[in-house]
């Protein structure tokens, strides 16, 4: 290739951004292969120089980008992938890597600057917090977001950043890790010719910074075509028709294609990018009767490349491959805390959820106290007991049946961000399952007392402290456990509709089987071991012994038996409720917080429903 020429979009320089000190790496690809029916491809990208990959609809410009980015999550890739000369480790690779994806997915209840503290502090290893903060600010300039450093992320064409402000953003977080090759996926698309300037502009200041950066682009504009060093041209079917220099306007470019016999001139004033497209479609190659492929690999051009990419696959002498000594630049402690500082903040800042559900809490228990109102205090026959359980069985469901399905909206958007940031290399699944998990306890537990405080006495029952401490106890237990199981379904579900969808099937087979509809003793032999695999039977179990299974004063008169019977005896005889596995109770509810905890987490580590 030719010497690259630097065209500056603006303001901007090699001196900005450059407060931690990086190492520029040459990306090097031989015959490289993804699925068996695509040919080969080699290349290199080098320090300095921004490249174009740029090709039809179908020609794989995504596929070979995700390939040497280590994205690809699905098929068999073959080939010789080397950084400054040694075979490439995706482990390590990460670290000095950074992708611009082509959706900008970010939190939307954090500002700019702290999206990229977050990403800076959870990437950057051995900074100090000072010298961070004073990088992020430079990346800030960079990608002029100063400006917007208070202002909030948003929902993607809803709230917050506009389209070109949030591509900027995806272009700085990736800057913040201080990487020293960066993947573009079409940075440019869905932009106005503004709007898609100003990126280009920031992308050039990233490239003048020195590092090695690598867009895909969809039928660029003149003007975003010509701030371009480098071109890798492919065709339908992931063929190389070209790579080299562009050439100040473009002139390298135009002279390779003019110089095959057949292809007609460029003409005054058209676009070189719409050209080029133009003349190298199939339909042309049929008409010219030549094949641009085998131009290319019969071209002085090819060689050149092949000896380009022979002395940067040769390690220098003395260097070693690149290598970590941890899989993360932050330890799990880090990674744990910086998680739950951020989700602090996204639920600190969604009045629209968590000041909804409490308003909702407040409503429902008032509606669910007056319903029942006084049927606590009256306890002398079957049905005042079935009355009793009832308010308790309904106290319950409705409560956490809402807490199950609020939660997945909520739990699918950061879940986007999650499969962003850890193909980043950023954190592992299980400090975010953990952060997920208990920054939703502190809710759970304000909803528990406050639901407990109005429905506990609407209900009368006894005025003991430790009744209502029991009452007040389960309930938040069992809050807790259908928030983790909306959290769960949405782990291993592919979209929150199927997971809602699920969801209503357990919840309908719960409810049933819980042991109030039909007694536990009642249930046919071969549909009791459902009961023992339902959470809710065991809430109801734990609520009906710490209100009334200890009630032995209160006489109740049962049908068919001559002597009346004392409360506790009869839930004992009727539902099989013993008091003395009370202790048990605690432990099998926190049992299913962790159980569904734990699979949650383990979803998140081996489910990744974003196919590449």
């Amino acid at each position: 290739m030719n010497s690259a020429r630097r065209i500056k979009m603006g303001s901007g320089g090699s001196g900005k951004g450059m407060i931690l000190p990086f190492e520029p790496l040459h990306l090097t690809f031989h015959d490289v292969w993804y699925r068996v029916n695509l040919p080969s491809i080699s290349g290199a990208f080098r320090p300095g120089i921004l490249t174009a990959l740029v090709g039809v609809s179908g020609a794989g410009k995504t596929t070979l980008m995700d390939v040497l980015a280590g994205r690809k999550n699905s098929g068999k890739i073959e080939g010789d992938i080397r950084v400054e000369g040694h075979p490439k480790e995706q482990a390590t690779f990460a670290r000095v890597c950074g992708y611009v994806e082509q959706n900008d997915i970010h939190s939307p209840q954090l500002t700019v600057e702290e999206s990229l503290h977050f990403s800076a502090t959870l990437r950057l290893h051995d900074v100090e917090k000072a010298k961070t903060e004073e990088f992020v600010g430079q990346v800030m300039e960079l990608t002029e977001l100063t400006l917007l450093r208070h202002a909030l992320v948003g929902l993607s064409g809803v709230t917050g950043l506009s389209v070109e402000q949030r591509k900027r953003l995806t272009i700085a977080v990736e800057l913040v890790a201080n990487p020293s090759i960066i993947f573009m996926d079409e940075p440019t698309t869905g932009l106005d010719a503004r709007a898609a300037a100003i990126v280009m502009r920031s992308t050039r200041n990233t490239v003048n910074t020195g590092r090695t950066v690598v867009c895909t682009i969809h039928q660029p504009s003149i003007d975003i075509f010509e701030a371009f060093d480098d071109l890798l041209l492919l065709k339908r079917g992931g063929l190389v028709i070209y790579m080299g220099s562009l050439g100040e306007r473009s002139v390298d470019l135009v002279q390779y294609f003019q110089g095959i016999q057949g292809v007609p001139h460029i003409r005054e004033g058209l676009n070189p990018a719409t050209w080029m497209l133009e003349i190298s479609t199939l339909t042309q190659e049929e008409r010219i009767g030549v094949d641009f492929a085998d131009c290319y690999r019969d071209s002085e051009l090819f060689r050149k490349n092949e000896e380009l990419i022979e002395r940067y696959s040769q390690p220098k002498e003395g260097s070693q491959a690149l290598s970590f000594e941890t899989a993360f630049p932050r330890n799990r402690l880090t990674q744990f805390r910086m998680l739950l500082w951020k989700n602090n903040l996204t639920y600190w800042r969604s009045p629209a959820y968590n000041s909804v559900r409490m308003v909702f809490t407040v409503i429902l228990g008032l509606v669910v106290g007056a319903t029942y109102w006084r049927l606590g205090d009256r306890r002398t026959s079957e049905q005042d007991v079935l009355n009793v359980m009832g308010a308790l069985f309904v106290a319950t469901i409705f409560l956490g049946l809402t807490n199950g399905s609020t939660v997945q909206p909520v739990v699918a958007i950061e879940r986007a961000s999650f499969y962003r940031e850890q193909a980043a290399g950023m954190y592992g699944s299980y400090p975010y399952a953990l952060a997920q998990t208990l920054v939703e306890v502190p809710y759970s537990v304000v909803q528990g007392v406050l639901y407990s405080l109005i429905t506990y006495w609407m209900f009368y029952f006894f005025v003991d402290a430790g009744k209502f401490f029991w009452y007040t106890f389960f309930l938040i237990l069992t809050l807790n456990y259908f928030t983790l199981y909306g959290i769960m379904a949405v782990a291993l579900s592919p979209s929150v509709q199927i997971a809602a969808v699920v969801s209503s099937a357990f919840y309908s087979l719960w409810f049933l089987f819980a042991g109030f509809i039909i007694a536990r003793p009642a249930i046919p032999g071969w549909w009791q071991w459902y009961y023992w695999l339902d959470p809710v039977s065991f809430t109801l179990y734990s609520l009906v012994v710490s209100q009334l299974g200890d009630d032995h004063n209160d006489m109740i008169a049962v049908e068919g038996v001559a002597e009346p019977v004392d409360v506790a005896s009869w839930i004992n005889n009727y539902f099989g409720f013993k008091y003395k596995l009370l202790g048990f109770m605690v432990l099998i509810l926190c049992g299913w917080n962790i159980i569904f905890h734990i699979c949650a987490a383990l979803a998140l580590k081996f489910f990744n429903f974003q196919k590449r």
